[in-house]
């Protein structure tokens, strides 16, 4: 890996966790997904890179951060998990044991970056005292952005252009049936992901539909795209005809 793509999926993955520049970066550039299709496309693969990002971002289906806890930084095992295996020669199933102890290693990382951030919003409280609303803004957004660019960029920089002859070494010393055995494990993992899904998909009105979907697949052979079509077709229709329930009955405001 050359360190103009190391340093250009370091920043990736920074700016997948800022607020520039409408601060989607959750909903988007934060699935493995997506990091995957980025990483691979810097590494000049994407269709590999969009593969592996997939297969980690099912780990994740039920990912979600309340209040101050969060499970896993998917970001970074996103994109540093894809461009690792990537660079190290690893199938999907093994970049997935690599990728969950990533992100646990973020989740560390973000809590003590919270810890700190904690600071910048006494400042602010500073500056609303004085009525100082731009002071206020900039507290939001300059010190926690400098911060976090901090923490990321050169710490990611440095493990994706050196991370790649260690795993390599790892492989080396560990043997084919240890590796072997991480994909075993890693193929396991992505089940996990599917039950956590699962647990908020079968409640209520919304187990038809996912019998629905299952139906489409198996039944009809039709593949994702199709049946992501259909989904939200059926969605939209759900929704309106929920919303105009509501209205009728005076439930919305």
């Amino acid at each position: 890996m050359e360190l103009w793509q190391a340093i250009a999926i370091a920043f990736m993955y920074y700016f997948s966790d800022s607020p520039w520049p409408f601060g989607q970066g959750y909903y988007a550039w934060q699935r493995p997904l997506v990091g995957g299709f980025v990483a691979g496309l810097i590494l000049g693969d994407p269709v590999a890179g969009t593969i592996i990002g997939a297969t980690i971002n099912l780990i994740y289906l039920g990912h979600i951060t309340a209040g101050g806890t969060m499970p896993g930084d998917m970001a970074l095992a996103g994109y540093l998990g894809t461009a690792l295996a990537l660079s190290a020669g690893l199938d999907a199933q093994a970049a997935l044991a690599l990728a969950v102890p990533l992100g646990l290693l973020g989740t560390v990382v973000w809590v003590f970056r919270m810890s700190i951030s904690s600071i910048f919003v006494h400042w602010a409280d500073r500056f609303a005292e004085q009525g100082n609303i731009r002071g206020v803004q900039l507290m939001n957004f300059v010190p926690a952005q400098v911060m976090l660019f901090a923490f990321k960029l050169p710490v990611v920089t440095l493990a994706a252009y050196y991370g790649p002859d260690l795993v390599k070494a790892a492989i080396d010393f560990l043997g084919a049936d240890i590796l072997h055995a991480l994909s075993v494990v890693g193929g396991m993992l992505p089940a996990l992901g599917i039950a956590m899904n699962l647990r908020s998909i079968l409640k209520g009105s919304t187990v038809p539909y996912f019998i629905l979907g299952f139906a489409l697949s198996v039944y009809f052979n039709l593949d994702i795209v199709a049946v992501s079509i259909f989904g939200a077709i059926v969605a939209y229709l759900h929704m309106t005809f929920t919303r105009k329930g509501e209205e009728k009955h005076g439930i919305s405001a």
